[in-house]
């Protein structure tokens, strides 16, 4: 690798970083506080009336542009670059469109829709979702109850939240702060974690959202900041969303931290983005919603996180929020992969920054070639990595066997009792 070749990657990573700055796309999807108190004022009978900034895309689509001309035809480096590309511009598309149908369209590149195909070629997201609802319906049979309600507050969280980053990332550390505004329950950037004011939490809550927001979210925010030469590992851009997401749910999982109700809100919105496709318009996604919770707050939420920048009326969601399922597939198929051909070594490679776990070989190869230093901070469960690495041998070799015969067999069994 010729010295030339590199200072060509770190200059189209620098430019890459620069026109990514502009694609800031869930702070200008979301909705004003005022939206949800006037839908109860008329008694969540009027569909909410929304307004989006208009957004040129202009200066993003010529950065892009500019970048393109200094990627070499013949570089095996090509595919990284363009993909990236391609993303950032269907992102400025995105933005321009906000409201209208054509929304869902660049959505839909970005993020995916329900019923795209999964990495295996016969299923799809709305499939898994739908499975787990069976799965939910043999569960509630058994009436098992959550033992911890869901009635703790934002100030509790922010309490263990900030003792938490205090602890992992010291003088980096983001603020945690209470916000009215976001929709999630919690969003984390590096340099602050904001969560919102109204939501009510469970202890699980407060575990999986230290991490899933803190351990990965920050992290990798911090690590990708802290990379001199490949600044683009520092942009939260649509491209690393499924990666991103992936791994903060696999990280709740990996700890004992995903419970079935955590499962069930991520399965249940795919089940709400393929209502919103098929025509359904916010009262009924929020009436889908408010059969599940004792909270009419909660369900509004949640349908706001399938409508946000989208129609109202239907047929044009957002459709990101596919990604948590999906990415938890990738990821965790990953992460079996590495381990069962010998190559745990890889597994830092994951916290560098922010990236796209389908870019891993061009990521080894900028590794070998001194552009990308070592993960600053790690979570825990990557640090001490001896039940991870148990646990993935133990179901890579699952994957291997032929499990038919043996599950037809105590199917039999079940029935017989």
């Amino acid at each position: 690798m010729s010295q030339k070749e590199k200072e060509q990657i770190i200059k189209i990573s620098d430019q890459l970083y620069e026109a990514s700055k502009s694609i800031r796309i869930l702070r200008n999807i979301n909705w004003h506080s005022e939206v949800r108190e006037t839908f109860f004022r008329n008694k969540a009978q009027k569909l909410p009336q929304v307004t989006y900034p208009n957004i040129d895309p202009a200066e993003t689509l010529e950065a892009v542009a500019k970048t393109r001309k200094l990627i070499p035809h013949s570089s095996r480096f090509k595919n990284w670059a363009t993909d990236i590309a391609d993303k950032l511009e269907n992102s400025a598309h995105l933005l321009s469109h906000m409201g209208t149908p054509s929304f869902y369209q660049y959505s839909a590149k970005l993020y995916g829709s329900p019923k795209d195909l999964l990495p295996d070629g016969e299923s799809t997201s709305l499939d898994l979702a739908n499975f787990f609802e069976v799965m939910y319906e043999n569960i509630d049979k058994l009436d098992i109850q959550s033992s911890s309600p869901s009635d703790l507050p934002a100030t509790m969280v922010q309490a263990r939240m900030k003792e938490e980053v205090d602890k992992m990332f010291g003088k980096d550390a983001p603020q945690v702060i209470i916000d009215k505004e976001v929709s999630s329950k919690a969003i984390a950037g590096r340099q602050r974690i904001r969560i919102r004011e109204s939501a009510l939490f469970t202890d699980m809550d407060i575990d999986q959202l230290i991490h899933h927001e803190a351990f990965i979210h920050v992290a990798t925010s911090i690590n990708g900041h802290s990379q001199s030469q490949m600044k683009i590992l520092a942009a939260s851009h649509p491209g690393t969303t499924k990666t991103q997401e992936g791994l903060a749910v696999f990280a709740e999982f990996i700890t004992g931290h995903l419970d079935l109700d955590r499962l069930r809100r991520l399965s249940d919105r795919i089940i709400a983005i393929q209502m919103a496709v098929d025509g359904a318009d916010f009262i009924e996604v929020y009436r889908f919603y408010n059969q599940k919770t004792d909270h009419k707050e909660a369900a509004f939420e949640s349908a706001r996180r399938v409508f946000r920048g989208g129609v109202i009326t239907g047929g044009a969601p957002f459709t990101k929020d596919i990604v948590y399922l999906d990415g938890l597939l990738n990821v965790h198929n990953f992460l079996r992969t590495v381990v069962s051909e010998g190559r745990a070594d890889l597994l830092p490679l994951l916290f560098v920054g922010k990236l796209d776990i389908e870019d891993m070989a061009e990521l080894v190869q900028f590794k070998k070639m001194g552009l990308i230093s070592e993960p600053k901070y790690l979570p825990p469960w990557i640090k001490d990595i001896r039940f991870l690495l148990t646990y993935l041998s133990y179901s890579s070799f699952l994957n291997s066997v032929k499990l038919k015969n043996m599950k037809e067999h105590y199917r039999k069994m079940i029935y017989e009792l």
